[in-house]
């Protein structure tokens, strides 16, 4: 099902459609040797996530980024998209809501999405989820998110030298082969953000995007905590 926004994702510059400078910022690599990548809130839904199938491979994640200052100055950027970029070898010619993997196509007004409670949301394969994160009955947020040091999640999301403040690319604690998440900030913060995917003139996919809402129409920055409306979100 075709998306009903404007996709703005991985375009610098300031697109026709929106009023928003952006810039397009290298995330490193995510390593995805099962096909099946998943899309989540990682503080929160971490192995509950979206997950939809793609090529088994590595791809590039990129964080596209707005400028939503009044100004244009540079001094209020939003993360607009974060994108896993299966290939750049055409054109999009189509956008698509995402169906996750088991689940009916959307229909109507509905669509998929990431719920997020923590501000953040990420990329991640959904095997390496579940074979190189440790056992769920520890503690996820003092062992590894909040564990004091500056290899901790928080500490590499805030750290300014790590590709950009606000993103990280983590190696999983019990990965043998390199297995990781890449994860950004949620441009506005909590709500619900839908996938889509791009395709190619014959229907070859491209790429697949967390929408964060944030490119578009212009919205005042004294509006800048209110959830943008959307049409009907059906699940992770």
């Amino acid at each position: 099902m075709s998306y009903f926004r404007p996709l703005f994702a991985l375009m610098p510059g300031t697109p026709e459609g929106t009023p928003y400078p952006q810039t397009v910022h290298d995330l490193g690599v995510l390593r995805v040797p099962s096909g099946r990548v998943e899309a989540s809130d990682p503080y929160v839904t971490l192995g509950d996530g979206l997950v939809a199938t793609v090529p088994p491979g590595s791809y590039p994640v990129r964080v596209t980024v707005a400028d939503v200052s009044k100004a244009r100055d540079g001094s209020h950027p939003r993360e607009a998209y974060l994108s896993l970029v299966i290939s750049d070898a055409a054109a999009v010619a189509e956008v698509r809501l995402v169906s996750p993997d088991g689940a009916e196509p959307p229909t109507g007004d509905e669509f998929y999405g990431v719920g997020v409670d923590a501000g953040t949301v990420a990329f991640a394969d959904a095997g390496a989820v579940t074979a190189c994160m440790p056992p769920r009955e520890d503690d996820w947020y003092e062992d590894l998110f909040d564990n004091g040091t500056e290899r901790s999640w928080f500490a590499l999301q805030d750290d300014p030298g790590h590709y950009r403040h606000g993103c990280a690319n983590i190696t999983m604690p019990l990965a043998t082969a390199g297995e990781n998440i890449v994860l950004s900030h949620s441009g506005w913060g909590d709500g619900f953000y839908p996938v889509v995917t791009t395709h190619d003139a014959d229907g070859a996919l491209l790429g697949m995007h967390i929408d964060l809402l944030v490119a578009g129409p212009e919205k005042p920055e004294d509006d800048e905590d209110q959830d943008e409306e959307v049409p009907v979100t059906i699940g992770a």
